[in-house]
């Protein structure tokens, strides 16, 4: 059992192991708390003030930092631990490596496995902690445990050396450190693909020896798909790697791709500049003007726009929400007509809020209150309460929290940061389809989960969206994403059938 006297920073960890023999391949989205949709959007919003096209001398920060402690209060964990990052950067001159440290812990008794990662980093770093490298790994080690992708790929590249280097920090253990590289990507994580390429083009014993030839049409094929896969989910390196492979090969006799092609090694090469300026991006829909061979490569008219646009993702107008009985109240009741609330089954019998949230007194107390706004640390008021005998009682009573969630009926409309998605009006008709389906229309499709679902985060996103040829199958979440997924949870659905006018 831990110990809650021990802070965070200082808990006992097992050392960390390069020679383990398994290992289990979590899902960090699986571990978070759930998002509050209003939170997200804040975060969305500061995200968008830290745009790369911003120069950081003209950047709001401090709309960023209030954005972001926003979200934060409301226990959105990406926000808690970039306002851990904004603290130790000096943007906010009342907070620093202290108060990061601190909110890196919160976001680890909520059982976050990102913050596990950072505190890996903060002593690696000496961040508002003594400097000690062999409790850095122990952290980062914890985290990959529990599925974080940043700490798989970072020790997965760690356990690729042919032999032990621990002057180096490099440790010989192929089996794992493929299965760690294979994890970090199916949850999206692209830079972990450019390590797995060099694991896929050799294969090795788990000493580093390599299995047969040097490079074989098999192992070129999946090193190949691998660092297309990595230029989807937004590996700059995968992209320049692609675009020299296509276009000016090191070694003409041992290349990785199945013939010279220039044209394609500059639409890589346009990909790799963008992904460099803005490691955000992402190309779900790639091969829609950049598939791999021996599909023909589709026209292009040459300008950078009209190729990124191709390759990203897409989603729909926002739906308009029609006003609800919370939109048209005060404060504290009054939530905006965009969001909707959904009672958690977090329950508090605290006096008073234990973080900002949505709360309502639990059902079963005989209390009819609708959902109000509480601060955290404002005092939850009391009621009149009758016990089972009929007596009255005035007193505390338990609250559950509520989370906010898209007032959208439901509609396939995935979040990003501003200018990573293009809007496109919905194909007639609107087609949806189930996963052992044929593609019925060559197109951009989106999976999808219910909003409740316990793997939403990981599966309703945008850069999981896919371009599909008519007849082509639907991925599978088990066998194409390391999901413990039922194929029957997933629906996919067109987002958008036009083919690019690109020459």
């Amino acid at each position: 059992m831990p110990n809650d006297k021990v802070l965070p920073r200082n808990q006992s960890l097992p050392l960390f192991n390069p020679h383990v023999a398994d290992f289990i391949c979590e899902t960090e989205a699986s571990k978070v708390p759930p998002i509050d949709a209003q939170a997200e959007d804040w975060f969305l919003q500061a995200r968008a003030l830290e745009d790369p096209e911003i120069f950081v001398e003209d950047r709001d920060y401090k709309k960023i930092v209030d954005l972001t402690r926003q979200a934060a209060e409301r226990l959105h964990w990406k926000a808690m631990l970039n306002l851990a990052s904004l603290y130790v950067e000096g943007r906010d001159p009342l907070y620093g490596n202290e108060e990061a440290v601190q909110l890196v812990e919160k976001a680890m008794r909520l059982g976050i496995p990102a913050a596990y990662d950072r505190m890996g980093t903060y002593y690696a770093n000496s961040t508002g902690v003594k400097g000690d490298i062999t409790r850095a790994y122990a952290f980062w080690q914890k985290a990959a445990q529990m599925g974080n992708p940043q700490s798989l790929a970072f020790l997965g590249e760690k356990l690729t050396a042919g032999e032990d280097h621990p002057g180096i920090d490099m440790w010989s253990n192929i089996p794992i450190a493929t299965k760690m590289l294979e994890c970090a990507v199916a949850q999206g994580y692209g830079p972990a693909a450019y390590d797995l390429y060099y694991l896929y083009a050799a294969p090795r014993t788990a000493d580093g020896t390599i299995i047969g030839d040097h490079r074989t049409p098999e192992t070129k094929d999946r090193a190949l798909k691998i660092l297309h896969e990595g230029v989807r989910l937004g590996c700059a390196q995968c992209a320049r790697d692609l675009s020299i492979e296509f276009s000016q090969p090191f070694n003409l006799s041992d290349i990785l791709v199945p013939f010279i092609d220039k044209a394609r090694g500059e639409r890589y090469a346009v990909l790799n500049r963008a992904l460099s300026f803005n490691p955000n991006r992402r190309f779900p829909n790639l091969d829609k003007i950049l598939p791999l061979p021996p599909a023909d490569l589709p026209p292009w008219d040459g300008q950078r726009k009209s190729l990124l646009d191709a390759a990203m993702g897409a989603r729909p107008p926002p739906a308009i929400p029609k006003p609800s009985a919370a939109s048209l109240s005060k404060e504290p009741y009054f939530l905006a007509a965009d969001y909707a609330l959904r009672p958690t089954g977090l329950h508090s019998d605290a006096p008073a809020a234990p973080f900002s949230a949505y709360w309502q007194p639990a059902g079963g107390q005989g209390v009819i209150q609708p959902a109000r706004l509480f601060r955290q640390d404002e005092e939850f008021p009391h009621f009149s309460v009758s016990d089972a005998a009929g007596k009255a009682s005035y007193g505390p009573v338990t609250w559950e929290q509520c989370l906010t969630l898209r007032h959208n009926h439901g509609a396939v409309e995935p979040r990003a940061v501003h200018g990573v998605l293009r809007e496109v009006a919905l194909p007639e008709p609107w087609l949806s389809c189930a996963c052992e389906q044929a593609c019925p229309v060559s197109g951009v499709w989106q999976p999808w989960v219910a909003a409740d679902h316990p793997l939403q985060a990981i599966v309703n996103q945008y850069w999981r969206q896919a371009w599909l040829a008519q007849g082509a199958p639907f991925p599978r979440p088990r066998r194409d994403w390391l999901l413990d997924l039922p194929d029957d949870d997933v629906t996919w659905h067109l987002m958008d059938a036009s083919l690019p006018d690109l020459g």
